[in-house]
């Protein structure tokens, strides 16, 4: 008979265990004050809101405010730059739908690849679309996971196993390692969604092979549609996305991670392990998937009803914390960086409404637009400020129009990361080199050891 699948150990008694937890001082709360009293920055983020600086980069930078020589933040339209390039100038002028390929040349080497060189790169992530013999089999099919991000993280270690010298973290090595994960990464997201797929619910198992000629984007419906059909401007919209997702600065979550571990010295595959948790988190990489829920409960309350008055009721209900998730936040709007915009969320909405068009989903398109509008509007009214869409709101959206599962929303922002995560992995190798180490203060007790048989 086999074992039966539970989180909960058989071992000792739960009650006992909360117990000691419930006696214990150790899990106490410290005072907000102390904070302020030994000037620790909680959560990394000073008093006015703004990241502490941790590093420097010339990866990317996310423009999101102005900080003023008195010290005051002024806030200002919001822009995302991959090596000082504007994301509107490299979504604008993409080549056919392989804009995410020059983005990871770009991040990658830090500059513009000229037409002979682009192919060259191209050509090079197309010889490693392929994993290793008997990975599919041996590592995916037979372990299917209940978590996508999970099964990415277990199968980036299970990488490991393949390479022939996986310590090597030299510089040239890595980024070696890093383009063959870029070029890995999207059989393994698919083929993990299939392999779930087939053994929770008892799908029928369609493996497409990728296609050498095809780009990532273009590969990943390939792979997950059962025909291998798309329309191109079904694969521009998802090579927008991947572009999009690319970086984001170096201080973003997953992105700190993958520098922490890797400053330790470890191995490429560790540190990428690492970043996929982080990412995994409803924080980070799974907000848009709540995004897309509030929005489904939304619709399904007002069945389309742009009637301004019956809006700015759901919207009052969600921020007073009486509907949806009952946590008062309204997924897809507010940014911890960005204050009057998000560009990515600007483009987004744009390449959305032509693909709604094309698939006749224009009220769907229509009422997001007026729901945003009314989001805005109600924020200014209740906090007297302007609480900008973010990028979650609109790609939550473009991934339901390309019919992709919410199980697959986190793992192709990874798909799309991992780029991000070798750039600054290399950078930080090549110009910092030391081992992560912040400090933390002590607020406990200190106290006098007592023998075990003199405790009470």
């Amino acid at each position: 008979m086999a074992a039966s699948r539970t989180t909960r150990t058989t071992y000792f008694d739960d009650r006992v265990l909360a117990r000691f937890f419930g006696k214990s001082s150790n899990y106490t709360n410290i005072p907000n004050g102390l904070f302020a009293k030994y000037n620790v920055k909680k959560g990394l983020r000073n008093e006015d809101g703004t990241g502490v600086r941790i590093g420097l980069t010339r990866v990317s930078d996310v423009i999101g405010y102005h900080k003023k020589d008195d010290g005051t933040v002024e806030p200002c339209q919001g822009n995302l730059l991959f090596r000082g390039y504007s994301i509107r100038d490299l979504i604008e002028h993409r080549q056919g739908n392989f804009g995410f390929e020059e983005t990871c040349f770009l991040l990658l080497f830090g500059f513009l690849p000229d037409r002979k060189q682009f192919e060259e790169f191209k050509l090079s992530l197309a010889m490693r679309y392929e994993l290793p013999d008997n990975f599919l089999v041996n590592e995916i099919l037979r372990s299917p996971s209940r978590n996508l991000m999970n099964r990415m993280q277990t199968l980036t270690l299970a990488l490991y196993n393949y390479d022939d010298d996986p310590d090597d973290v030299d510089v040239y090595e890595t980024l070696r390692k890093g383009i063959n994960l870029i070029a890995k990464f999207p059989s393994i997201g698919c083929y993990a969604y299939q392999a779930k797929q087939h053994d929770a619910c008892r799908k029928s198992l369609i493996i497409n092979y990728p296609k050498k000629e095809y780009s990532i984007a273009e590969n990943i419906l390939f792979m997950l549609r059962p025909d291998g059909k798309f329309t191109d401007r079904e694969a521009n919209l998802l090579d927008a996305l991947l572009v999009i997702h690319a970086d984001h600065g170096g201080g973003n979550n997953s992105t700190f991670t993958d520098v922490v571990i890797g400053s330790t010295g470890t191995d490429l595959y560790s540190a990428i392990c690492g970043s996929l948790g982080a990412l995994k988190g409803p924080r980070h990489g799974g907000a848009n998937i709540s995004a897309a829920e509030m929005m489904k409960e939304v619709i399904d309350v007002t069945h389309y009803d742009t009637d301004p008055d019956l809006l700015k009721s759901v919207v009052n209900d969600i921020f007073d914390g009486r509907y949806f998730d009952h946590s008062g936040l309204i997924y897809g709007f507010g940014h911890a960086v960005y204050t009057l915009s998000d560009s990515r969320a600007e483009l987004l909405r744009g390449l959305c409404e032509k693909l709604a068009e094309e698939k006749g989903c224009e009220e769907r398109f229509l009422f997001y637009r007026a729901f945003e509008d009314t989001v805005h509007e109600v924020a200014k009214e209740r906090k007297g400020k302007w609480l900008p869409t973010n990028v979650d709101f609109y790609s939550g959206f473009a991934y339901q129009l390309l019919g992709i599962p919410e199980d697959l929303f986190t793992p192709l922002f990874a798909i799309a990361r991992v780029a991000g995560w070798v750039a600054h992995n290399v950078e930080n190798k090549l110009y910092d080199g030391r081992i992560m180490r912040p400090a933390t203060k002590y607020v406990g007790e200190n106290r006098e050891f007592i023998k075990m048989e003199e405790r009470s």
